[in-house]
């Protein structure tokens, strides 16, 4: 089913059913400090419902319940006194409205919670996520703009903003997104992938959002929960869906769960601090040693993220529920998702069967950071395993070939250098379920930076965009490219990292607006959003075939093509002019007679030999 009819469909479905407003559950009764998630709805095809309540000996109270269609199935008790589990049965006759959990005590005292049950968007099961013909922005919400000062430093928040500490709190925020919705969708881009925005309330190093103090909160220097609400409505307005980053082997050392463990294997615990392996090559190995394989799943990414324990039931419930309150609450368009074989594999399989059994329209992006297609694909729904395992997960980054791109355009052609290494790892598709959903880039928030990577070549960069925006897979484009920014991991991750220019007011250049750019800068700016642009209006490169073409004298030649269209793309990287022959590609521009360069502006005619100048990209309609 296509996004058009997807959303034709949701509009009517969200037509015929009044809006429900989205509001909190009260946890004012004694000895209820916290239930989480805050609320939930009615209609989902899984009845079951856990809810964490927290409090001082809670687990000396005997629970009931009653309201329509809602039963009480199981109280579990924990290690923790302050803690109890319940799990309900949400049948499909549950009625929204508020819902009374009565707690009694041994002597028969009792107070009442009062929990909140919506009612499910009825549109819910076309909620689109994001596919093929999108292209992604990723941005750091701390680093990209400071749309509201006032937030920088929040009164109980451990960390506060420097921007002197290129490790340290930048002020960038929700807001900041918010006002500069318009840049990115200008430049062509359909979606935007932000780093995490959920409370981070650490001492220090909190500014990228991987050590989670709150899953149900947005980080209060960020903004609030109805912030990101209203990012996702206004970048919907604009075409552009939000795609959250979710975490799920690891917390932050100050959750508010770390002074009191609900069980002792609520994480991965050792004797001393133990780091994990990073061997992610184990997680797939048939012939891994069981240490091996230990150390990489249950050791610790960082001293200050406590390794999840998904093996236990509890936990594993409580990180699945949260995805889908986050899914239904705010409407995003798609999942990242964190360090994708680091948690238990069998935990992220249950829990990408349930995210896509809920949403099947919906999209999910694995990063699964190994060097060869061949483990990648391991870890992408629907692959044949020599295990039998799916993870259910539709899509993962593209590594193999983002570690191609990287060498391709910066080596000197040879018979296993240069632009065959391109060819050579698309040659490697077969070994994934769909490759065409793929996310394919140059660089992101781990790496160098893309023109740093290209040692700083304008015309090498746009070499690697034209291949981006028209090879196979989704399109990502890591915030600042399109300003020539520059930096190396090597140097420490706030280099990569760096502050848009312009996202502050006392910026002394603003990048966000033309005049603020220089002239190298603009080239880059104006050549990716001519691009993306076109690569918007394209279906032909947003679901067509590729058939690509051997490299020859570091030029490659590939097409996207479908029955009604077919797109040209050359890509001479030689350091020379170089000489093609048409008649080497009849078999893919057979039918056509012209082509016109949308880079340049010229039209040629599809016979003969082409002189193509050196280190020039075309991108061609054929006619």
């Amino acid at each position: 089913m296509n996004k058009n009819l997807l959303s034709t469909i949701k509009t009517m479905f969200i037509g015929l059913f009044a809006y429900v407003a989205i509001a909190g559950s009260s946890v004012n009764a004694q000895n209820v400090e916290r239930i989480e998630p805050p609320f939930w709805w009615t209609g989902f095809k899984v009845n079951e419902l856990q809810l964490l309540l927290y409090g001082e000996d809670i687990s000396n109270y005997r629970i009931t319940l009653d309201h329509p269609g809602v039963k009480l199935k199981e109280v579990v008790n924990v290690e923790s006194p302050n803690y109890l589990f319940i799990y309900l049965d949400i049948t499909h006759e549950a009625q929204p409205g508020v819902m009374d959990i009565t707690f009694r005590d041994k002597n028969n005292g009792s107070f009442v919670v009062e929990y909140e049950l919506k009612q499910r968007d009825p549109g819910a099961f076309y909620h689109e996520g994001f596919d093929s013909s999108d292209a992604i922005y990723l941005l750091m919400p701390d680093r990209f703009a400071n749309g509201n000062p006032a937030i920088d430093n929040v009164a109980g928040m451990l960390e506060k903003s420097d921007r002197n500490d290129p490790v340290g709190r930048h002020g960038g925020d929700i807001q900041g997104i918010i006002d500069n919705l318009d840049y990115i969708a200008d430049m062509g881009f359909t979606a935007i992938w932000h780093n995490p925005v959920l409370e981070n309330n650490q001492p220090n190093y909190s500014y990228h959002g991987y050590a989670i103090t709150d899953f149900y909160k947005v980080d209060a220097r960020l903004g609030t929960n109805e912030d990101y609400l209203r990012l996702i409505r206004e970048a919907e307005e604009r075409g552009v869906g939000i795609i959250k980053d979710m975490i799920f082997n690891h917390c932050g050392s100050k959750h508010w769960w770390m002074d009191d463990l609900p069980t002792s294997d609520w994480i991965n615990q050792w004797d001393e601090f133990t780091r994990t392996s990073y061997r992610g090559t184990t997680i797939v190995d048939p012939h891994a040693a069981e240490a091996d394989f230990d150390l990489m799943n249950r050791g610790w990414f960082d001293r200050h993220m406590p390794d999840l324990n998904q093996e236990n039931r509890l936990l594993a419930d409580y990180l699945i529920q949260n995805s889908l309150w986050w899914i239904e609450y705010s409407g995003i368009s798609g999942i990242r998702v964190d360090t994708q074989f680091y948690p238990c594999q069998r935990f992220m399989a249950d829990w990408g069967w349930r995210v896509m059994y809920e949403y099947p329209y919906f999209n999910i992006v694995g990063e699964a950071w190994l060097p060869k297609a061949s483990l990648v694909s391991y870890f992408q729904g629907g692959k044949l395993n020599h295990d039998g395992y799916n993870s259910h997960i539709p899509s993962v980054f593209d590594f193999p070939l983002y570690d191609a791109v990287i060498n391709a355009f910066n080596e000197e052609h040879s018979w296993n250098k240069g632009l065959i290494k391109l060819y050579d790892a698309l040659a490697e598709d077969f070994l994934y379920p769909d490759p065409y959903s793929l996310v394919v880039f140059g660089d992101n928030h781990d790496t160098d930076r893309l023109f740093t990577s290209l040692n700083e070549n304008i015309r090498s960069l746009e070499l690697v965009i034209t291949f981006l925006a028209t090879t196979r897979g989704i399109p990502l484009m890591y915030y600042g490219t399109e300003i020539l920014m520059t930096g190396l991991e090597s140097s420490g991750h706030g280099y990569i990292r760096e502050d848009f220019p312009g996202g502050w007011e006392d910026d002394k250049v603003n990048s966000f607006n033309r005049t603020g750019r220089s002239n190298i800068q603009n080239r880059a700016h104006d050549f990716i959003s001519m691009l993306f642009n076109y690569r918007k209006q394209r279906e032909v490169l947003h679901y067509g075939y590729l058939k690509h073409f051997v490299p020859e004298n570091n030029v490659y030649v590939y097409f996207r093509y479908n029955d009604n269209e077919t797109i040209m793309v050359v890509l001479n990287n030689s350091e020379q002019d170089q000489v093609i022959e048409l008649s080497r590609f009849a078999e893919a521009i057979n039918g056509f007679s012209s082509g016109s360069d949308i880079i340049s502006n010229r039209s040629y005619k599809l016979e003969g030999t082409w002189e193509i100048p050196a280190k020039t990209p075309m991108v061609l309609d054929l006619y």
